[in-house]
């Protein structure tokens, strides 16, 4: 449709999406966890390690966050999380991790002790929280079968990892770069609004448009 109406430049940016990669899905039928929706990837993953990334997670980074926690997993041969320094408590708003420093990282990859989920702020084990950026090894499909549904009937995805920490070890890495909460509707107007403004063909003319508002 868009080559019949001319539109070539769109029709090159939809091109270029389609040829990045080869897309296969599932789909979670009920809304059952995190857990159970990594669990419902299994058969396509087979026993591969794999990445999760929960998309309200946009990372800015020069080096992409996943790019920095496959490099941590060719080195350690085991599972990486993201993790980052959060203060106060907007600390009890994330999955918190118990860990030690590995020497000579300067602060950027910790060893996994334990994790817990949405802690009190005097509870949190630590200020370092899961980001929505995994590297993961098909075993934590077995220890995800295994948990029982919370409260709410759902399977969380830290308890799995809680499971696969009885069996392998585990890192959390600080990544570098700068994340936007897009499931947070200020956080989504944020993301557009730095994104917009780094765009070559509309930055300039975005960033005129800002200067020329009148704010109270």
């Amino acid at each position: 449709m868009l080559e019949e109406r001319g539109k070539k430049d769109l029709l090159a940016i939809v091109h270029q999406i389609s040829d990045m990669i080869h897309v296969a899905y599932v789909r979670q039928k009920e809304a059952l966890g995190l857990g159970h929706a990594v669990l419902t990837a299994r058969e396509l993953v087979g026993n591969e390690p794999f990445a999760t990334l929960l998309a309200d997670d946009v990372i800015d980074a020069k080096v992409p966050c996943l790019k920095q926690l496959i490099d941590v997993f060719d080195e350690k041969q085991c599972s990486v999380i993201a993790t980052q320094v959060v203060e106060g408590p907007a600390i009890s708003a994330y999955g918190v991790i118990k860990a030690i420093e590995v020497p000579g990282t300067g602060g950027r990859l910790y060893e996994v002790q334990d994790l817990v989920e949405k802690p009190k702020l005097a509870e949190a084990p630590s200020n370092l929280a899961v980001i929505g950026r995994y590297v993961l090894t098909p075993t934590v499909f077995e220890t995800l079968s295994d948990i029982k549904p919370g409260a709410v009937g759902e399977l969380q995805l830290t308890d799995g990892l809680r499971g696969l920490l009885k069996r392998e070890k585990m890192y959390a890495y600080v990544y570098e770069g700068r994340r936007h909460d897009t499931g947070d509707k200020l956080g989504f107007l944020k993301a557009t609004v730095e994104f917009a403004l780094k765009r070559s063909d509309l930055g300039e003319q975005f960033r005129q448009y800002l200067k020329g508002l009148e704010l109270s």
